[in-house]
């Protein structure tokens, strides 16, 4: 994950202006697990700086993402953000569980497995998979066992 320093090194390295707000949430993304929605992280940051619009949080939440720090994702219930994975860059995509929204990385593209035309230029992807972790699939709280907290095949 990218810390405080790296996310403000890559923002000062594409000459961005280094300003308190961008500071903040530089702090912000680096110092949280898991995902935010730009509401949450204009309600984080309207704490701090009075008068701040959402247009101005969503502008910058955008251009992190472009650079490569922050990492966006579209859930069912809206768009989210998060620090990127790593300070190399290297290409990667993610499953991501729909309760608790832990993260695994995929360690291969399947883009060289599409049948893209080629007349079509891709210029751009994204391949998330969604589905429930160990710890939040459905079906283990459909196993009487698992509800009764004994083990299956266990005498009672």
């Amino acid at each position: 994950m990218l810390s405080t320093e790296d996310i403000i090194g890559v923002m000062s390295a594409q000459g961005l202006r280094i300003t308190d707000q961008r500071k903040s949430l530089a702090k912000l993304f680096a110092e949280r697990e898991g995902y935010l929605t730009p509401k949450d992280v204009y309600e984080y940051m309207g704490k701090q700086y009075a008068g701040l619009s959402f247009d101005t949080v969503y502008r910058n939440l955008r251009v992190m993402e472009e650079l490569g720090v922050l990492e966006q994702v579209v859930f069912e219930d809206g768009l989210k953000f998060r620090v990127g994975c790593s300070k190399e860059g290297h290409h990667h995509h993610h499953m991501i569980c729909l309760q608790c929204e832990k993260t695994y990385p995929i360690h291969f593209c399947p883009m060289p497995m599409t049948d893209a035309p080629e007349e079509f230029q891709i210029v751009k992807h994204k391949f998330e998979v969604f589905g429930y972790c160990k710890n939040c699939r459905p079906d283990k709280c459909s196993d009487p066992a698992a509800k009764s907290g004994k083990e299956p095949g266990g005498g009672a």
